[in-house]
């Protein structure tokens, strides 16, 4: 029996090259795309330990349209993950233009290549909790129901990926399905995210390498899982026997100022004496909370999180250590 093969945009990302490592070890053929540019270590840094063994790559972008019609057209995918996007929130207030280009034109553009060259392949979405917004519900948590109301053009962006998936998926009978992610991270998040940029120069700053650390709003509140339980989450809602959309989430939420306090306690500093708020690092329209209600995907396909926040937060603090030794 040949292997099932998938195809994922974004795979050098933080949750593509997860999704790539946990899908290699399900026996998958793994295909994926990355955008050049000129520094060509950066490309595939965090899944160079994969090319070649089971992975391969090619160079590409989501608002190539032939480019992604001969990628499909070719490689007959049985799993699509759209996962590529221009993914930092507070970044799409300085480039909205772009990131709506990316992340709603760049999810049609895939359903289209994905319609026309292997309809039979399934197609998974990545959507994100900043959708929600400023919505929450009576008991302080967003499921799948809750009203969208966007506070970025990220997250106005996304609502279009999210309500076009859909759509494909009922006007054109394809099975192109959702997961809502909450936030979720790890050692191979972007040091400009602030979990990662938290614990980066807590280090730093345990060592004597930096004075002090420099963020936003330290009162937004976030549901922060790891990446790793996530990517397991795309698989399992692709493999579901009907398409369908599904929240993923911890349920547990804490704030920025919570996290500075438990990363410099591991590290036996108190925040206080070196975080100071920058002006420049706060959204034009602030979102202050968000917490997932993940029961679907629990009682539905068995899903749970095996990360909690404070193992997440220590990984990630030993493997800036470790760099930094």
């Amino acid at each position: 029996m040949s292997k099932k093969k998938a195809f994922i945009t974004g795979i050098n990302g933080q949750d593509g090259s997860y999704l790539a490592e946990y899908l290699l070890e399900k026996d998958y053929k793994v295909y994926g795309i990355v955008r050049r540019n000129s520094i060509a270590e950066h490309q595939e840094s965090r899944i160079d330990h994969l090319v070649g063994k089971g992975v391969e790559t090619e160079y590409g972008d989501l608002l190539d349209v032939s480019c992604l019609e001969r990628l499909l057209g070719t490689i007959k995918p049985d799993e699509i993950y759209n996962i590529g996007a221009q993914s930092h929130v507070r970044i799409s207030f300085d480039v909205p233009q772009f990131t709506v280009q990316t992340n709603a034109l760049g999810v049609l553009n895939m359903l289209e290549a994905y319609k026309y060259h292997c309809p039979n392949a399934k197609f998974y979405q990545a959507s994100s909790s900043e959708m929600f917004g400023r919505s929450v519900e009576e008991d302080g948590y967003q499921r799948e129901t809750t009203k969208m109301e966007p506070t970025s053009p990220y997250g106005c962006a996304k609502v279009f990926g999210y309500n076009i998936v859909r759509h494909y998926r009922f006007a054109h009978n394809l099975f192109a399905v959702n997961g809502i992610l909450f936030n979720h991270e790890s050692p191979r998040r972007g040091s400009n995210f602030v979990t990662n940029k938290v614990v980066k120069a807590a280090v730093r700053i345990k060592l004597g390498l930096q004075d002090k650390l420099e963020i936003g709003n330290m009162d937004a509140y976030r549901d922060w899982g790891h990446s790793k339980d996530y990517v397991k989450a795309m698989n399992m809602i692709m493999n579901h026997t009907e398409p369908d959309d599904f929240v993923v989430a911890t349920g547990v939420t804490h704030s920025v100022r919570e996290m500075c306090d438990y990363v410099f306690g591991l590290l036996d500093l108190d925040y206080k004496d070196y975080v100071v708020q920058n002006p420049k690092f706060l959204r034009a329209e602030e979102l202050k909370y968000l917490r997932g209600d993940s029961t679907k995907i629990r009682e539905t396909l068995g899903w749970k999180p095996e990360y909690t926040f404070e193992t997440m937060m220590k990984e990630m603090t030993e493997h800036w250590v470790k760099i930094y030794e």
